[in-house]
């Protein structure tokens, strides 16, 4: 199995656990600034859970590249659609499951959920910009 480390997934995975890292380093910090009860102890577990679930939306994002822009933004939708599904059953859960952690698991959420989209913005914009086209 040949795998290409050169292509936009895994350019997009390297990017992805730097930013993960530094926001890693600036929770962690935060943890030994902030009293306990402001920090969930679900935290580390959120970074592992919107790694994976932006690097799934990712990869189906990129394989719809190829065909006509309507369906990448079909795809979009329904991938944004899935998450937000996802993410409001993982909240509910967890809530429901562990009631004296909730106010901080649902600001924790909110935070990493607010930076993980606009990582994910920005970078797709990156990845699918057209060039400009030249007057002339």
């Amino acid at each position: 199995m040949n795998l290409n480390t050169s292509t936009p997934y895994f350019a997009f995975l390297r990017r992805l656990l730097v930013f993960s890292a530094i926001l890693g380093i600036v929770a962690t910090g935060l943890y030994f600034l902030l009293p306990l009860k402001y920090i969930s102890p679900a935290l580390p577990f959120l970074f592992i859970f919107f790694i994976a679930v932006t690097l799934a939306g990712y990869y189906f994002l990129l394989r719809s590249t190829g065909k006509a822009f309507i369906t990448f933004v079909n795809y979009y939708l329904v991938i944004t659609v899935i998450k937000l599904f996802l993410f409001i059953g993982v909240i509910f859960l967890y809530l429901i499951l562990n009631r004296a952690d909730a106010v901080s698991f649902a600001i924790s959420f909110l935070i990493l959920y607010l930076f993980y989209l606009v990582f994910e913005v920005v970078n797709l914009v990156l990845q699918f910009k057209s060039p400009p086209k030249s007057e002339g």
